[in-house]
Order: structure tokens, then sequence, then C-alpha cells
């Protein structure tokens, strides 16, 4: 395996058996920014275009594969030149190379949208899968309404979003939401076996079935993102945010007003 590229917080390998590793290096939760987001498409991009690169594995440093937006800190900037971090997500879904995500810890929030931007996931014992943004007052993202219903169905995904609730990695296993369990020093290598498969099939016959399969999913997230920006940016404005903020902060229960 030699190195292929440093791109911001992301570090890229790349392995004779055409599997490339993405890592995001924020430990220990993984925080992501628009900047961050941006590092990744730019790696993606980058690895689609080489012909030695057929499958990717993204994945983290530190005890969380990533916790999403740190909320203890300043907003995501609105600057329309800058763009949105969700525009990135789209660019994300977009790229042609197939994504096995190996998760440990907290795949939280827009974590969790990122998680469900791979193909698919193999997840360590302590992993954890959650959508919590109504428990901190505002709307979900990163394309969780499109990707979430795909694989868990609408009902699961409703209870997910509704309350926020933690889904453990063997639960994740029975309701689709991950596709394999490994240990915890195993979850990267069995990843990257997983990827490996996939490498071995023929690469133009993968992107044409995944192109199939996916049908237009990057036009589906691009949709779905802006109504989940309009409504994050419209409940943002509200006292149950800000509660919920400061409940997550100080780790007690919030105490929702409904206004």
């Amino acid at each position: 395996m030699s190195e292929f590229g440093v791109f911001g917080d992301i570090h890229v390998m790349l392995a004779d058996d055409y599997v490339a590793t993405v890592e995001i290096r924020r430990p220990p939760n993984n925080f992501f920014d628009r900047a961050l987001l941006a590092s990744i498409v730019e790696a993606f991009d980058e690895l689609s275009r080489d012909e030695q690169c057929r499958a990717i594995v993204l994945c983290s440093e530190g005890r969380h594969f990533c916790a999403g937006v740190d909320v203890s800190g300043p907003p995501p900037s609105k600057d329309k030149e800058a763009g949105h971090l969700y525009d990135e997500a789209v660019k994300l879904f977009a790229n042609p190379t197939p994504v096995v995500a190996a998760i440990q810890g907290a795949a939280v929030g827009g974590g969790l949208g990122l998680a469900l931007m791979a193909d698919f996931r193999v997840a360590s014992p302590d992993a954890r899968f959650s959508a919590n943004f109504a428990r901190l007052g505002f709307h979900h993202g990163f394309g969780l309404t499109v990707t979430l219903p795909r694989l868990v169905g609408q009902q699961r995904a409703a209870e997910m979003l509704y309350t926020g609730q933690r889904v453990k990695s063997d639960e994740a296993l029975r309701i689709g939401l991950c596709d394999r369990l490994a240990t915890a020093d195993t979850v990267r290598d069995l990843s990257r076996s997983l990827a490996s498969e996939i490498a071995q099939s023929a690469p133009l016959a993968v992107r044409s079935i995944r192109d199939t399969l996916r049908g237009d999913l990057s036009e589906e997230i691009r949709v779905a993102t802006d109504h989940e920006k309009a409504e994050q940016d419209r409940l943002q404005q509200t006292s149950d945010f800000r509660e919920g903020i400061r409940a997550s902060m100080e780790r007690r229960p919030p105490e929702f007003r409904g206004r």
C-alpha cells in the first residue's frame, strides 16, 4: 500500500488490489465542516480518475467514525460563494466509485448521513447509529430523507428520526443499517476484504450496475438537501433549538416548549 495523497485532513492510501483507503483525521470525534467534506470530494474525484482504484474504504482515525457537525462550535457558514456543506454531500453521492465505510464508535447526525452515503457499511461491536437531530431541536440533513428509508424502511426511519434513538451494531445489522459486523480489531480488514471483492469484478460492469441500482440518487439527494437546509435554517431560529443545543452541551435531557 502506498500513499496516494493528502487532502486537508483526509489521508489517502492506494493498494495493489485496486482498493483505496480514505481516512478522516480529526480524532477523536471526526466532526466535519464544509472544508472537510470538500476534501473528501476532492480525494474521491482524484481516485475516480485513477485506473488503479476500483473501490474505496472510507474510515476514520480515533474513537468515532463521525459525530457530524460540532454543535458546540459556530454554525456552518452561509456564505453563498463558499457554498453549503450539503452541496459537498451531493457531490459525494455523484461519485462513481463504490465505497465501503468502516464504522467504529458513533455515526451520529450528519455522521450517519456520511455513513449512509457509502454503498456498504462494516461495523465494529461498539458502533452506534443515531439520527439525533430532533433531540437537538431541528431537522435532519445530509440526504437522510432519502437514504435512511431506503435501508431500513419508512416506518423504522420515521422512528429513528422522530426519537433520535441509538441503534447498536447488532440491531443495525438486523434492520439493514449495516451489512457486516467485525471485531474491534478487524473492522478495517473486513471492510478492505469487501472492497477487494468488489475490485475483483470488472470495473466497467460494476460502475454500470451501480448506476442502474442507484438511479437518480444524486439528484434525489440534491432535492432532499435543498429542503433539509431550508427546514434547518427555519428551526435554528427557535427556542427549542437553542434549548436542544444547551442540553446537549450540559449533558442533560432537553426541556422543549414547542416554540
